[in-house]
Protein backbone atom coordinates (compact mmCIF):
# COMPACT_ATOMS: atom_id res chain seq x y z
CA UNK A 1 0.00 0.00 0.00
CA UNK A 2 2.81 2.45 1.02
CA UNK A 3 4.86 1.51 -2.06
CA UNK A 4 1.90 2.12 -4.38
CA UNK A 5 1.29 5.51 -2.78
CA UNK A 6 4.94 6.55 -3.20
CA UNK A 7 4.97 5.39 -6.83
CA UNK A 8 1.82 7.34 -7.53
CA UNK A 9 3.26 10.49 -5.97
CA UNK A 10 6.48 10.12 -7.98
CA UNK A 11 4.52 9.77 -11.21
CA UNK A 12 2.49 12.85 -10.34
CA UNK A 13 5.65 14.92 -9.76
CA UNK A 14 7.03 13.89 -13.17
CA UNK A 15 3.76 14.75 -14.91
CA UNK A 16 3.49 18.16 -13.23
CA UNK A 17 7.12 19.14 -13.91
CA UNK A 18 6.82 18.05 -17.54
CA UNK A 19 3.61 20.03 -17.94
CA UNK A 20 5.25 23.11 -16.44
CA UNK A 21 8.18 22.91 -18.89
CA UNK A 22 6.01 22.28 -21.92
CA UNK A 23 3.62 25.05 -20.95
CA UNK A 24 6.45 27.52 -20.44
CA UNK A 25 8.11 26.55 -23.67
CA UNK A 26 4.92 26.95 -25.65
CA UNK A 27 4.44 30.55 -24.62
CA UNK A 28 5.75 33.15 -27.05
CA UNK A 29 8.45 34.52 -24.76
CA UNK A 30 9.61 37.08 -27.33
CA UNK A 31 7.38 40.12 -27.12
CA UNK A 32 5.22 40.22 -30.20
CA UNK A 33 6.67 37.03 -31.69
CA UNK A 34 4.79 36.12 -34.84
CA UNK A 35 5.79 32.48 -35.17
CA UNK A 36 4.58 28.95 -34.46
CA UNK A 37 4.82 28.05 -30.80
CA UNK A 38 7.49 25.55 -29.81
CA UNK A 39 6.53 22.03 -28.83
CA UNK A 40 8.90 20.82 -26.17
CA UNK A 41 8.06 17.16 -25.67
CA UNK A 42 11.68 16.36 -26.56
CA UNK A 43 13.07 18.73 -23.95
CA UNK A 44 13.88 17.83 -20.33
CA UNK A 45 11.32 18.49 -17.61
CA UNK A 46 12.82 21.33 -15.55
CA UNK A 47 12.12 24.85 -14.38
CA UNK A 48 13.46 27.67 -16.49
CA UNK A 49 12.55 30.00 -19.34
CA UNK A 50 13.24 30.63 -22.99
CA UNK A 51 15.82 33.30 -23.73
CA UNK A 52 17.59 34.38 -26.90
CA UNK A 53 21.26 33.39 -26.96
CA UNK A 54 22.19 34.62 -30.46
CA UNK A 55 20.68 36.84 -33.12
CA UNK A 56 21.47 38.54 -36.41
CA UNK A 57 19.34 41.17 -38.09
CA UNK A 58 18.20 40.39 -41.65
CA UNK A 59 19.83 43.13 -43.72
CA UNK A 60 18.82 42.68 -47.37
CA UNK A 61 18.23 40.26 -50.23
CA UNK A 62 21.51 38.62 -51.15
CA UNK A 63 22.72 39.91 -54.55
CA UNK A 64 22.83 37.30 -57.32
CA UNK A 65 20.51 34.96 -55.38
CA UNK A 66 17.38 35.20 -57.55
CA UNK A 67 16.72 31.44 -57.35
CA UNK A 68 17.98 30.87 -53.84
CA UNK A 69 19.87 27.68 -53.02
CA UNK A 70 17.82 24.88 -54.58
CA UNK A 71 19.19 21.40 -53.84
CA UNK A 72 21.75 22.92 -51.47
CA UNK A 73 22.39 22.70 -47.73
CA UNK A 74 23.39 25.86 -45.87
CA UNK A 75 25.26 25.31 -42.58
CA UNK A 76 25.33 28.53 -40.57
CA UNK A 77 27.90 28.76 -37.77
CA UNK A 78 26.82 30.94 -34.82
CA UNK A 79 28.22 31.63 -31.35
CA UNK A 80 26.08 31.44 -28.21
CA UNK A 81 26.16 34.09 -25.50
CA UNK A 82 24.59 31.78 -22.89
CA UNK A 83 23.81 28.08 -22.67
CA UNK A 84 20.81 25.95 -21.84
CA UNK A 85 19.24 22.50 -22.00
CA UNK A 86 17.06 22.99 -25.06
CA UNK A 87 17.20 24.96 -28.30
CA UNK A 88 15.00 26.35 -31.05
CA UNK A 89 15.82 28.54 -34.06
CA UNK A 90 14.22 31.40 -35.97
CA UNK A 91 14.31 31.48 -39.78
CA UNK A 92 13.39 34.45 -41.98
CA UNK A 93 12.21 34.99 -45.55
CA UNK A 94 11.87 38.72 -44.99
CA UNK A 95 13.39 39.78 -48.31
CA UNK A 96 12.08 36.86 -50.37
CA UNK A 97 9.57 37.38 -53.17
CA UNK A 98 8.13 33.87 -53.10
CA UNK A 99 7.59 31.12 -50.50
CA UNK A 100 10.71 29.44 -49.09
CA UNK A 101 10.32 25.70 -48.55
CA UNK A 102 12.73 23.97 -46.18
CA UNK A 103 12.29 20.20 -46.04
CA UNK A 104 15.16 19.34 -43.72
CA UNK A 105 16.74 21.38 -40.93
CA UNK A 106 19.00 20.57 -38.00
CA UNK A 107 20.96 22.02 -35.11
CA UNK A 108 24.15 20.64 -33.57
CA UNK A 109 27.19 21.67 -31.58
CA UNK A 110 30.31 22.31 -33.64
CA UNK A 111 33.12 19.85 -33.00
CA UNK A 112 35.58 22.75 -33.02
CA UNK A 113 35.29 26.53 -33.37
CA UNK A 114 34.20 27.63 -36.86
CA UNK A 115 34.19 23.99 -38.00
CA UNK A 116 31.31 22.43 -40.04
CA UNK A 117 31.73 19.03 -38.34
CA UNK A 118 29.17 18.30 -35.62
CA UNK A 119 30.20 17.19 -32.15
CA UNK A 120 29.47 13.52 -31.51
CA UNK A 121 25.93 12.87 -30.30
CA UNK A 122 24.76 16.48 -30.71
CA UNK A 123 22.93 16.39 -34.06
CA UNK A 124 19.18 17.12 -33.73
CA UNK A 125 16.59 17.28 -36.52
CA UNK A 126 14.35 20.33 -36.31
CA UNK A 127 10.58 20.24 -36.71
CA UNK A 128 8.05 22.99 -37.28
CA UNK A 129 4.62 22.45 -35.80
CA UNK A 130 5.72 18.81 -35.38
CA UNK A 131 6.38 18.55 -39.13
CA UNK A 132 9.77 17.95 -40.72
CA UNK A 133 9.27 20.58 -43.41
CA UNK A 134 8.03 24.15 -43.43
CA UNK A 135 7.11 26.77 -46.02
CA UNK A 136 7.81 30.37 -45.03
CA UNK A 137 5.82 32.95 -47.01
CA UNK A 138 7.56 35.90 -48.62
CA UNK A 139 8.17 38.47 -45.91
CA UNK A 140 7.55 35.92 -43.14
CA UNK A 141 9.49 34.08 -40.47
CA UNK A 142 9.09 30.91 -38.43
CA UNK A 143 10.37 29.50 -35.15
CA UNK A 144 11.15 25.78 -34.91
CA UNK A 145 9.89 23.43 -32.26
CA UNK A 146 12.27 22.90 -29.37
CA UNK A 147 14.81 20.09 -29.20
CA UNK A 148 16.62 18.71 -26.21
CA UNK A 149 20.27 19.73 -26.48
CA UNK A 150 22.82 20.72 -23.86
CA UNK A 151 24.09 24.00 -25.26
CA UNK A 152 27.20 25.41 -23.54
CA UNK A 153 27.95 29.06 -22.90
CA UNK A 154 30.15 30.67 -25.58
CA UNK A 155 29.89 27.69 -27.95
CA UNK A 156 29.61 27.40 -31.72
CA UNK A 157 26.35 25.95 -33.04
CA UNK A 158 25.66 24.58 -36.52
CA UNK A 159 22.21 25.35 -37.93
CA UNK A 160 21.63 23.67 -41.30
CA UNK A 161 18.76 24.11 -43.75
CA UNK A 162 18.02 22.29 -46.99
CA UNK A 163 15.73 23.62 -49.74
CA UNK A 164 14.75 21.31 -52.64
CA UNK A 165 13.27 24.03 -54.87
CA UNK A 166 14.13 27.56 -56.04
CA UNK A 167 13.10 30.04 -53.36
CA UNK A 168 13.80 33.48 -54.76
CA UNK A 169 16.14 36.07 -53.20
CA UNK A 170 17.87 34.91 -50.03
CA UNK A 171 17.39 36.90 -46.82
CA UNK A 172 20.88 37.32 -45.41
CA UNK A 173 23.23 39.14 -43.07
CA UNK A 174 26.31 40.07 -45.11
CA UNK A 175 29.05 40.99 -42.60
CA UNK A 176 28.96 38.00 -40.30
CA UNK A 177 32.70 38.01 -39.44
CA UNK A 178 32.18 34.26 -39.27
CA UNK A 179 32.70 31.52 -41.86
CA UNK A 180 29.65 29.40 -42.64
CA UNK A 181 29.36 26.59 -45.19
CA UNK A 182 27.36 25.27 -48.15
CA UNK A 183 27.08 21.72 -49.54
CA UNK A 184 25.40 20.22 -52.61
CA UNK A 185 22.37 18.03 -51.87
CA UNK A 186 20.55 17.27 -48.65
CA UNK A 187 23.31 17.18 -46.03
CA UNK A 188 21.29 18.69 -43.19
CA UNK A 189 22.03 15.86 -40.76
CA UNK A 190 25.56 15.04 -41.91
CA UNK A 191 27.74 14.98 -38.82
CA UNK A 192 30.83 15.11 -40.97
CA UNK A 193 31.73 18.46 -42.46
CA UNK A 194 33.38 16.91 -45.51
CA UNK A 195 30.56 17.72 -47.93
CA UNK A 196 30.50 21.36 -46.81
CA UNK A 197 33.35 22.42 -49.05
CA UNK A 198 32.00 25.85 -50.00
CA UNK A 199 32.75 28.62 -47.54
CA UNK A 200 30.54 31.66 -47.02
CA UNK A 201 31.04 34.97 -45.13
CA UNK A 202 27.26 35.35 -44.69
CA UNK A 203 24.46 34.14 -42.44
CA UNK A 204 21.51 33.05 -44.57
CA UNK A 205 17.87 32.70 -43.41
CA UNK A 206 18.88 32.23 -39.76
CA UNK A 207 18.08 35.22 -37.53
CA UNK A 208 17.89 33.80 -34.00
CA UNK A 209 18.61 30.95 -31.60
CA UNK A 210 16.83 30.55 -28.24
CA UNK A 211 17.82 28.29 -25.36
CA UNK A 212 15.89 26.93 -22.39
CA UNK A 213 17.77 28.19 -19.34
CA UNK A 214 17.39 27.95 -15.59
CA UNK A 215 20.29 30.39 -15.07
CA UNK A 216 19.76 33.27 -17.49
CA UNK A 217 16.84 35.52 -16.60
CA UNK A 218 16.58 37.51 -19.81
CA UNK A 219 18.30 39.18 -22.74
CA UNK A 220 19.81 42.54 -23.64
CA UNK A 221 19.39 43.37 -27.33
CA UNK A 222 21.62 45.91 -29.06
CA UNK A 223 20.29 47.97 -31.97
CA UNK A 224 23.27 49.29 -33.86
CA UNK A 225 25.29 49.92 -37.00
CA UNK A 226 28.63 48.54 -38.24
CA UNK A 227 30.28 49.23 -34.89
CA UNK A 228 27.83 46.84 -33.22
CA UNK A 229 28.00 44.51 -36.24
CA UNK A 230 31.74 44.30 -35.49
CA UNK A 231 32.76 44.83 -39.10
CA UNK A 232 36.47 45.25 -38.27
CA UNK A 233 36.69 42.61 -35.54
CA UNK A 234 38.88 39.55 -36.08
CA UNK A 235 36.97 37.02 -38.25
CA UNK A 236 35.86 33.89 -36.44
CA UNK A 237 37.18 35.14 -33.10
CA UNK A 238 33.94 36.59 -31.64
CA UNK A 239 35.51 39.90 -30.70
CA UNK A 240 32.63 42.26 -31.39
CA UNK A 241 31.92 44.59 -28.49
CA UNK A 242 28.73 42.64 -27.81
CA UNK A 243 30.81 39.43 -27.46
CA UNK A 244 33.02 41.11 -24.87
CA UNK A 245 29.89 42.35 -23.09
CA UNK A 246 28.46 38.82 -23.02
CA UNK A 247 31.72 37.59 -21.49
CA UNK A 248 31.49 40.21 -18.75
CA UNK A 249 27.89 39.25 -18.00
CA UNK A 250 28.86 35.56 -17.76
CA UNK A 251 31.93 35.97 -15.59
CA UNK A 252 31.77 39.06 -13.40
CA UNK A 253 30.47 38.95 -9.87
CA UNK A 254 27.05 40.60 -9.36
CA UNK A 255 26.52 40.91 -13.13
CA UNK A 256 22.85 40.56 -14.10
CA UNK A 257 22.18 37.10 -15.61
CA UNK A 258 21.50 38.25 -19.16
CA UNK A 259 22.31 37.02 -22.65
CA UNK A 260 23.38 39.45 -25.39
CA UNK A 261 21.66 39.67 -28.77
CA UNK A 262 23.37 41.57 -31.59
CA UNK A 263 21.01 43.50 -33.89
CA UNK A 264 23.68 45.52 -35.67
CA UNK A 265 23.64 46.13 -39.44
CA UNK A 266 26.61 47.73 -41.15
CA UNK A 267 25.74 51.11 -42.66
CA UNK A 268 22.51 51.31 -40.69
CA UNK A 269 20.92 54.68 -39.90
CA UNK A 270 18.30 55.83 -37.46
CA UNK A 271 16.21 57.78 -39.96
CA UNK A 272 16.75 56.46 -43.51
CA UNK A 273 16.09 53.02 -45.02
CA UNK A 274 18.72 51.39 -47.21
CA UNK A 275 17.93 49.62 -50.47
CA UNK A 276 16.28 46.22 -50.25
CA UNK A 277 19.07 44.86 -52.43
CA UNK A 278 21.95 46.82 -50.94
CA UNK A 279 24.73 44.67 -49.46
CA UNK A 280 24.54 46.78 -46.32
CA UNK A 281 22.57 49.69 -44.77
CA UNK A 282 19.38 47.71 -44.07
CA UNK A 283 16.01 49.12 -43.01
CA UNK A 284 16.34 52.13 -40.70
CA UNK A 285 16.45 51.70 -36.94
CA UNK A 286 12.97 53.20 -36.68
CA UNK A 287 11.66 50.71 -39.25
CA UNK A 288 13.21 47.59 -37.76
CA UNK A 289 13.16 48.23 -34.01
CA UNK A 290 10.04 46.17 -33.43
CA UNK A 291 11.09 43.23 -35.61
CA UNK A 292 14.81 42.97 -34.85
CA UNK A 293 14.83 43.98 -31.18
CA UNK A 294 11.47 44.11 -29.43
CA UNK A 295 10.39 40.69 -30.71
CA UNK A 296 13.40 38.91 -29.20
CA UNK A 297 12.83 36.14 -26.71
CA UNK A 298 13.10 37.06 -23.02
CA UNK A 299 14.03 40.68 -23.74
CA UNK A 300 14.65 42.77 -20.61
CA UNK A 301 16.65 45.80 -21.75
CA UNK A 302 17.63 47.52 -25.01
CA UNK A 303 20.91 49.21 -25.92
CA UNK A 304 21.00 51.69 -28.85
CA UNK A 305 24.32 52.42 -30.61
CA UNK A 306 23.60 54.35 -33.78
CA UNK A 307 23.33 57.77 -35.38
CA UNK A 308 26.82 58.24 -36.82
CA UNK A 309 25.79 57.00 -40.27
CA UNK A 310 22.99 59.58 -40.33
CA UNK A 311 25.77 62.19 -40.26
CA UNK A 312 28.22 60.49 -42.65
CA UNK A 313 26.04 58.86 -45.31
CA UNK A 314 23.87 60.74 -47.83
CA UNK A 315 21.40 62.23 -47.28
CA UNK A 316 23.52 63.74 -44.48
CA UNK A 317 21.68 65.06 -41.46
CA UNK A 318 23.10 68.45 -40.53
CA UNK A 319 20.65 69.17 -37.73
CA UNK A 320 21.57 67.24 -34.56
CA UNK A 321 18.02 67.61 -33.29
CA UNK A 322 16.62 65.47 -36.10
CA UNK A 323 18.88 62.59 -35.09
CA UNK A 324 18.06 63.11 -31.41
CA UNK A 325 14.35 63.08 -32.20
CA UNK A 326 14.82 59.79 -34.05
CA UNK A 327 16.62 58.33 -31.04
CA UNK A 328 13.77 59.46 -28.80
CA UNK A 329 11.33 57.70 -31.13
CA UNK A 330 13.31 54.48 -30.67
CA UNK A 331 13.08 54.91 -26.90
CA UNK A 332 9.33 55.47 -27.11
CA UNK A 333 8.92 52.23 -29.04
CA UNK A 334 10.75 50.34 -26.28
CA UNK A 335 8.91 52.13 -23.49
CA UNK A 336 5.55 51.01 -24.91
CA UNK A 337 6.77 47.47 -24.10
CA UNK A 338 7.90 48.50 -20.62
CA UNK A 339 11.58 48.18 -21.53
CA UNK A 340 14.52 50.20 -20.30
CA UNK A 341 16.85 51.73 -22.92
CA UNK A 342 20.56 52.41 -22.52
CA UNK A 343 21.90 54.74 -25.20
CA UNK A 344 25.43 55.29 -26.48
CA UNK A 345 27.19 58.51 -27.40
CA UNK A 346 28.45 58.71 -31.00
CA UNK A 347 32.08 57.70 -31.39
CA UNK A 348 34.91 59.76 -32.96
CA UNK A 349 35.67 59.56 -36.68
CA UNK A 350 38.31 62.24 -37.23
CA UNK A 351 40.69 61.21 -40.01
CA UNK A 352 38.04 59.12 -41.79
CA UNK A 353 37.48 60.03 -45.43
CA UNK A 354 33.95 61.24 -44.59
CA UNK A 355 35.06 63.56 -41.80
CA UNK A 356 34.52 67.32 -41.93
CA UNK A 357 34.47 69.88 -39.11
CA UNK A 358 30.81 70.56 -39.87
CA UNK A 359 29.95 66.87 -39.39
CA UNK A 360 31.96 66.82 -36.18
CA UNK A 361 29.84 69.69 -34.89
CA UNK A 362 26.70 67.62 -35.57
CA UNK A 363 28.18 64.64 -33.68
CA UNK A 364 29.05 66.85 -30.73
CA UNK A 365 25.55 68.29 -30.79
CA UNK A 366 23.96 64.84 -30.63
CA UNK A 367 26.31 63.76 -27.84
CA UNK A 368 25.56 66.89 -25.81
CA UNK A 369 21.84 66.06 -25.88
CA UNK A 370 22.47 62.42 -24.97
CA UNK A 371 24.66 63.39 -22.01
CA UNK A 372 21.93 65.65 -20.62
CA UNK A 373 20.05 62.46 -19.71
CA UNK A 374 16.80 63.29 -21.46
CA UNK A 375 17.12 60.95 -24.45
CA UNK A 376 17.77 57.52 -22.88
CA UNK A 377 17.09 55.95 -19.49
CA UNK A 378 20.86 55.53 -19.00
CA UNK A 379 23.94 56.44 -21.03
CA UNK A 380 27.10 54.53 -21.96
CA UNK A 381 29.75 57.01 -23.10
CA UNK A 382 31.51 55.22 -25.96
CA UNK A 383 32.89 58.56 -27.15
CA UNK A 384 34.77 59.05 -23.88
CA UNK A 385 35.90 55.43 -23.84
CA UNK A 386 37.45 55.51 -27.32
CA UNK A 387 38.61 59.05 -28.05
CA UNK A 388 42.21 60.22 -28.13
CA UNK A 389 42.65 62.65 -25.20
CA UNK A 390 45.01 64.79 -27.29
CA UNK A 391 42.71 64.78 -30.34
CA UNK A 392 39.16 64.09 -29.08
CA UNK A 393 37.72 64.11 -32.58
CA UNK A 394 39.79 60.96 -33.29
CA UNK A 395 39.88 57.41 -32.00
CA UNK A 396 42.77 56.56 -29.69
CA UNK A 397 45.44 54.87 -31.86
CA UNK A 398 45.33 51.64 -29.84
CA UNK A 399 41.57 51.42 -30.43
CA UNK A 400 41.58 52.30 -34.15
CA UNK A 401 41.19 49.51 -36.71
CA UNK A 402 43.01 51.70 -39.20
CA UNK A 403 40.09 53.35 -41.01
CA UNK A 404 39.63 55.98 -38.25
CA UNK A 405 35.95 55.04 -37.89
CA UNK A 406 35.67 51.46 -36.67
CA UNK A 407 37.35 50.18 -33.50
CA UNK A 408 39.94 47.42 -33.37
CA UNK A 409 39.46 44.34 -31.19
CA UNK A 410 41.00 46.33 -28.33
CA UNK A 411 38.59 49.15 -29.03
CA UNK A 412 35.61 46.80 -28.96
CA UNK A 413 36.82 45.45 -25.63
CA UNK A 414 37.09 49.00 -24.29
CA UNK A 415 33.49 49.63 -25.33
CA UNK A 416 32.30 46.59 -23.38
CA UNK A 417 34.32 47.73 -20.35
CA UNK A 418 32.63 51.14 -20.52
CA UNK A 419 29.20 49.61 -19.94
CA UNK A 420 27.90 49.88 -16.38
CA UNK A 421 26.45 46.40 -15.97
CA UNK A 422 24.06 47.62 -13.30
CA UNK A 423 22.44 49.90 -15.89
CA UNK A 424 21.31 46.73 -17.70
CA UNK A 425 19.17 45.57 -14.83
CA UNK A 426 15.57 45.57 -15.95
CA UNK A 427 14.34 48.41 -13.77
CA UNK A 428 11.38 50.43 -14.95
CA UNK A 429 11.95 53.00 -17.72
CA UNK A 430 12.68 56.54 -16.61
CA UNK A 431 10.30 59.41 -17.31
CA UNK A 432 12.04 61.33 -20.07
Amino acid sequence: MGYALLAGLAALVVLVSTAIFIGAGNRDQGRGEDSPRARNSAAPASSGNWVGTWSAAPAAAEPRSRDGFAHMSIRNVVHTSVGGTGARVRLSNLFGNRPLTITHASVALAAAPSNPTAAAGSMRRLRFGNKTSVTIPAGGEVTSDAVRLNVPHAADLLVTTYSPTPSGPVTYHPYARQTSYVATGDRAEDTSGTAFNQQSPYWRYLTGVDVWSSETQGAVAVLGDSITDGITSSPGANRRWTDFLAERLRTERDAPPLSVLNAGISGNRVLVDGSKYSPNNGPSGLTRMSRDVLSRTGLKVVVVEMGLNDIIKPPRQRDPQRIVNGLRDLVRQAHTRGLRVVGATLTPFGGHRGYTPRMEAVRQGVNAEIRKGKVFDAVVDFDAALRDPAHPERLRAAYDSGDHLHPSDNGYQAMARAMDLQSLKGSRPATL
